[in-house]
Formats: C-alpha cells, structure tokens, sequence
C-alpha cells in the first residue's frame, strides 16, 4: 500500500515493491534502455566514491597498489582454468571478433586477463608479495530477475589480486581483507555482516575456499557485500606464473582475490530505510545536513543571513541550504528525508528571537533545541550518535532474524518464517544438493568464522554434525 504523498510502499508489509520505489524517488539510481542495467545517479556515486577514498586509504597501508587491466578477455584465457571457466560459463557476454581471431569475453571478472600478466612480471622471491587492486566495471548477463543495485548485468566494484611465497601468507591476507570489507560495512555503512566460509558448492569457482560477509535484510534473506578467495596454486599452474625461490628452484606461488561491489550501497538502503525513503548513515553521507529557513517577508532578510553563516560553520559537513520559495517547508522537509539527509535544521523568526536552530535526526525524527552559538559543537555529535543508532539497531534487527534450529522441520518452519536457520550441519556436498532439491531457493549461507566445535547431528541428514551453517534464502 502507498505511502501519502511519497507514493512509496509500505516497507515492512512489502520490502521488494518498496525498494525500487525508493531508490528511484531518491535519485539514486535509474532504470536504463539496457534491459538489465542501471544509471547510477550522483546521490548514490557519492556514496561509492566515498567507499572508493576509505579503502585506498586502506590500500596503501596495507601495501595495495591500484592498477587497470582490460575489459575484454581472450576465450583461451578462460580454457585455461576449466573449473573456473565453466563456473562463470552461463553470465560470460561474448564479442565474436573479426574472422580468424577468437572471440573475447567482456570481464565477468579479470582472474584470468590478470593472471596472465602476472607471469610475465613476476620472476623470483624477491617479488613476492605482489598486491595489486583494480576498480572496474564488471559485466555478467544475469538470468534472474534483475534489481537495482543488487543484482544488475553490468555493475561497478574493485577486485584485488595477490601473490604469496606460502599458504601461511595467504590465509593470512585472505582474512585480512574480508576483515577490511567488515569494517567498510561496519564503520561507514552502518551495517553489521557475519563472517563466514562458503560451502564447497557455493565457493568463487576455481577457488580452494571463500570467506564472504553476509548480512540480512529485512524480509529474512541474506545479501552477500563481500569476498575474499583463497584460490590455492591452480590459477598460477594454469597461466604459469612461478618463482625462483630462496633455494634456486622454481615454486608455484598461493594467490588470493577479493572484492565488494555497488551492491553495498543496496544493503545500505534496505536495511536503514523507511516509509519516509532513504536513511543516510552520516559518515557515508554527502550531505551531512540540510538548512531550512523558515521564511516570512518582515524577517527574511535576517533569517537568511542567519542560515548563510549557519552553513559556512558547518562547511566541512557540506551542508545544503535551502532558500528556494517554490516550496513550502513541509515539501523540503519531506524531499530530503526521501533523500535521506542526516540532519534538518530548521531557523524561523522564532528561532532567531531565541537565538536558536531546530535540529530534526532523520533516523528517529527526534527535534533538539539548539543554540546558534552551540551548532558548531554540537551537530558533529548528533551525526555520531546517528552513525552509532543505525549500526546498533541494524544488528538488533539482523540478531532477531537468525534463528537456532536443531532439527529439518525446525529449518523449514524458520524459513518458512522469513527467517535465517542457524543448524549444526555434516557439510557434506550431496547433503547440500539435498536440500536444494527440497527447497530450491535455499541455500547454505555460510559456515560462520566464528563456529564452535559441535556434538549434534546435522538438522538436515541426522548424521554427524561438523559445523554450524546458515541456511536460508538469498538476494
């Protein structure tokens, strides 16, 4: 059911015609004549530039270079992988070349394109490690049903690729990385994820394993917001890539990739939104306040001058002011909660009598009091206890729907719930690929990082349990 005046559905009651509707009427995305794609608008390229300046600052401490390889892939490059190569078989979008020369494949991903040069710069020891990281765009000709953001036919992310002497470095890098995405989530997106493996069915194809984060949305379904592989010795067997060691023998280097996407910025919008639209968490936010004056012809004059030096104090939050007269206050209030601006703060002829400013959060619509005098000091602290509000009631939010189970019909009544079953599992491959057949739009989320050592039977066979396991549907 519509939402008055917005024209948003109801959120709780139905989050997948809500979600669309919302990230169109908040300009942060478009539909586009590409069946399957998507404009990015600025409102939310801005969150992802600010992705894109966090995690280079990351980058360079943790020794990552940025660099940009090509959009097209020679088929044989896939050939030489087989196991990787028929995973990504079904998205891959072919160019059939001119005659004589074999066809190219727009990047689904670049292991291959990557790992060719890799062997031809990398030659001993002293080389290693080698770390280097691309942001690109990626295209992967999805048979589902598309959604804006989470799952598009082309779409933008970075993919980090490194090189290690031992496996002992690139278990600990893989880690390290999928730590990094936690904290993207955690510190700037306001969202809580669990860490985890992936199943043996569900791994990046080619990989030896895969750690993802997950979080839950919602309506109970998880959305995967990161990877990191640890793909063993096979891709560098496969492109020949080794080194000289230590030892004047030539080795076989570990190698890992990881990588999030513009997905993020989905995760960020279902789970903090509402029926009023977009929730921006401040530290991700472009605009971090907008300034309303309240505006009447005998005190227009002054209380505008009020708003101007109101927001050249806030000049590093990059406030909006604005003092358009098309528009009631009540429509711009309404506009940028829609937009999902931080903070609103409001200066009328009253106001300014009390030498103050009305501050109104937008994730609880709680209105403050505040000296005109104070603004400076004060509005820094409203934005962290916003930053610090949306984090703790997403993860409030996400705990509740993960649900302890100990037996089949258990799972199934979870699921069945909107729920996410949590279940002690044999993790076996054919008990995997029962459960699909059971129930086809469920999977084995992730063995979380964080799992005990158990001594139940698995929910699923009833034979002996090995691990804790997610189970669930997904995005």
């Amino acid at each position: 059911m519509p939402i008055d005046g917005l024209g948003l559905s109801n959120k709780k009651e139905n989050l997948l015609e809500w979600y669309p509707e919302v990230v169109v009427k908040a300009e942060m995305a478009d539909y586009s004549a590409v069946k399957g794609c998507m404009v990015i608008k600025p409102n939310a390229y801005s969150v992802w530039q600010e992705i894109q300046d966090y995690f280079n600052e990351r980058l360079k401490k943790l020794n990552v270079r940025n660099a940009y390889f090509p959009l097209f892939i020679p088929e044989s490059f896939f050939k030489k992988e087989a196991q990787h190569a028929e995973g990504f078989k079904p998205e891959v979008a072919w160019i059939e070349s001119e005659e004589g020369s074999e066809r190219l494949a727009i990047r689904p991903t670049s292991e291959t394109i990557i790992y060719d040069s890799y062997s031809k710069w990398i030659r001993t020891y002293r080389d290693l490690p080698f770390r280097l990281n691309q942001w690109a765009n990626v295209v992967r000709f999805e048979t589902k049903a598309t959604r804006l953001f989470l799952r598009t036919r082309e779409f933008l992310w970075q993919e980090g690729h490194c090189v290690y002497e031992t496996k002992e470095e690139c278990d600990k890098e893989t880690l390290i990385f999928l730590n990094e995405y936690e904290k993207i989530c955690n510190e700037l997106l306001a969202v809580p994820v669990i860490k985890g493996y992936k199943s043996e069915n569900e791994k990046f194809a080619g990989a030896l394993y895969t750690l993802s984060i997950e979080s839950i949305m919602p309506d109970g379904r998880s959305l995967q917001c990161g990877t990191s592989h640890n793909l063993g010795q096979d891709f560098a067997k496969s492109f020949g890539i080794e080194f000289l060691g230590k030892d004047e023998k030539k080795h076989l280097p570990w190698q890992n990739s990881w990588g999030i996407s513009t997905r993020l910025i989905g995760a960020m919008v279902m789970v903090h939104g509402d029926d009023q639209g977009i929730i921006l968490p401040p530290r991700i936010a472009y605009n971090k306040a907008v300034i309303i004056p309240i505006l009447f012809e005998d005190s227009k004059k002054e209380v505008l001058k009020t708003a101007v030096n109101i927001k050249k104090s806030l000049a590093s939050l990059n406030p909006i002011l604005d003092d358009s007269e098309e528009h009631s206050p009540g429509w711009k209030f309404n506009n940028y909660e829609l937009k999902g601006i931080p903070l609103r703060i409001e200066i009328g002829p009253k106001d300014l009598k009390k030498k103050e400013v009305m501050v109104v959060r937008r994730d609880n619509g709680k209105k403050i009091s505040v000296k005109i005098k104070d603004i400076k000091k004060e509005i820094p602290k409203f934005l962290d206890e916003i930053q610090k509000s949306l984090f703790d009631n997403a993860k409030k939010s996400m705990d509740s729907l993960i649900i302890n189970v100990k037996s089949w019909h258990e799972l199934e009544k979870a699921i069945n719930s909107k729920k996410i079953a949590k279940a002690p599992w044999c993790n076996s491959t054919n008990c995997e690929k029962s459960l699909k057949e059971k129930l086809n739009t469920v999977k084995t989320i992730l063995i979380p990082l964080s799992s005990d050592k158990i001594s139940d039977k698995c929910a699923l066979c009833n034979s002996e349990a090995k691990v804790i396991a997610l189970f669930g549907k997904n995005y």
